[in-house]
């Protein structure tokens, strides 16, 4: 019964969040920059929630989530670019500007970039493409209102 026990309280304890950090993406073979902030989801809540509740995605932000093989737009305001990777971080496929209301999929993608509206198309990137990530870093101070 103890057994029991222990394996429902792993089960149902809560997970305490991950720290919230953010990523460079950089398009090797077009020598490019997709973007200076990019945000992971990689957790439950943040990959259901994904880009829904936003106004908008600047140019140079974007959401990476992973896993991830299929994305909608359901429920959104804004157009975005889509970028499928698969694990070794090759570009597998592309959708410039996908609308509000679509569904779009890769199912040999591991996961996906979604962009601001115009990376894809200003970056040149293409399928088969190598993507490179790395940390982001501030080029200014942490005021105390961010903290």
């Amino acid at each position: 019964m103890n057994s029991i026990r222990s394996i429902f309280d792993r089960l149902t304890r809560r997970r305490k969040p991950k720290p919230d950090f953010r990523l460079r993406i950089s398009n090797l073979t077009r020598q490019s920059v997709l973007a200076h902030s990019v945000e992971v989801a990689d957790y439950g809540a943040k990959r259901r929630k994904g880009l829904l509740g936003r106004q908008e995605l600047r140019a140079g932000e974007g959401l990476w989530i992973r896993p991830c093989e299929a994305v909608h737009t359901f429920g959104m305001q804004f157009p975005i670019d889509l970028v499928y990777l698969d694990r070794k971080l090759r570009v597998k496929k592309v959708r410039s500007g996908m609308r509000p209301w679509r569904l779009s999929a890769c199912l040999t993608a591991h996961s996906v970039l979604e962009l601001a509206s115009g990376t894809i198309r200003e970056t040149q990137t293409k399928p088969g493409d190598r993507i490179e990530f790395s940390m982001w870093q501030r080029s200014r101070p942490i005021s105390p209102e961010e903290t």
